[in-house]
């Protein structure tokens, strides 16, 4: 279930995800909240330099094994533009990180590259679920996957 609380978080990882792409890069945000609701991390994608893995959910993973205890991971949400690829789905799993909540998901962004006529991404559109059967997740928030479809297609040049 997405609160108002969950509502402005996601707004937040969209307008990272804005940031990402004014600077040139693929439009993903992503932020860390601790179970208090103090925002502990926030980033977007930085792979234009050619470096495939730096992606947001994967930062706050390795941030948060080296500054947050086991439990602390595990009561803190990540809010993300866009549900986790599996390569960050298992940093998630393996940081053992809380709750996930994206705005848009692994299988809309698929859609959405299959009908502007684009390959698919390198690595296959999997839920997160099927990489970290026992995390919570909550999305796709159709309000704010528009957002972000329209920030993909900016960012591929088919709006």
């Amino acid at each position: 279930m997405v609160d108002e609380t969950d509502l402005r978080h996601l707004r937040r990882s969209v307008e990272l995800a804005a940031e990402a792409l004014a600077a040139g890069d693929e439009p993903f945000g992503s932020l860390l909240v601790a179970a208090d609701g103090t925002v502990l991390f926030e980033d977007y994608n930085h792979v234009s330099g050619g470096d495939g893995t730096q992606h947001p959910e994967f930062a706050i993973a390795r941030w948060s094994t080296t500054r947050l205890s086991p439990a602390e991971r595990a009561a803190a949400t990540v809010y993300t533009s866009g549900e986790h690829c599996a390569m960050c789905s298992a940093a998630h799993g393996w940081a053992g990180l809380g709750r996930i909540v994206y705005a848009s998901s692994s299988a809309q962004l698929a859609s959405w590259l299959a009908g502007w006529g684009l390959p698919p991404a390198p690595v296959r559109a999997l839920p997160v679920n099927e990489v970290v059967p026992g995390v919570e997740v909550d999305g796709p928030v159709d309000s704010l996957a528009e957002e972000v479809r329209a920030l993909q297609a900016h960012f591929h040049d088919r709006d």
